[in-house]
């Protein structure tokens, strides 16, 4: 069984940076991909970014790209979103999910057999 813990979110004016980490348990953390999803309030979850088993590649919604940076440590099993440039429209809750073990459908919620509980992030104008 994998669980999957988030933290580092939080409250953070327009422009500031946030880190969110995803500690995950288990064995087996180095065979799948990691995403991190999010959920607006009143809007489905969406697709964020995703990072391959051994964290050489990476993939991001075009809403975050050039702004969010996500990356691994299998020796910790944690997973990490570096976010900077945050906007109120960033404002949701971010949860860490795994279980791919194909790439091409990484960005699909469907594909992914673990989750965490989420952390809310809130970004102020």
């Amino acid at each position: 069984q994998v669980q999957l813990v988030e933290s580092g979110g939080g409250l953070v004016q327009a422009g500031n940076s946030l880190i969110l980490s995803c500690a995950a348990s288990g064995r087996t953390f180095s065979t799948y991909a990691m995403g991190w999803f999010r959920q607006a309030p009143g809007k489905e979850r969406e697709f964020v970014a995703a990072i391959s088993r051994s964290g050489a590649i990476m993939r991001y919604a075009d809403s975050v790209k050039g702004r969010f940076t996500i990356s691994r440590d299998n020796a910790e099993k944690t997973v990490y979103l570096q976010m900077k440039s945050l906007n109120p429209e960033d404002t949701a809750v971010y949860y860490c999910a795994g279980g791919p073990t194909g790439w091409g459908t990484v960005n699909d919620d469907r594909e992914y057999d673990y989750w965490g509980q989420g952390t809310q992030v809130t970004v102020s104008s």
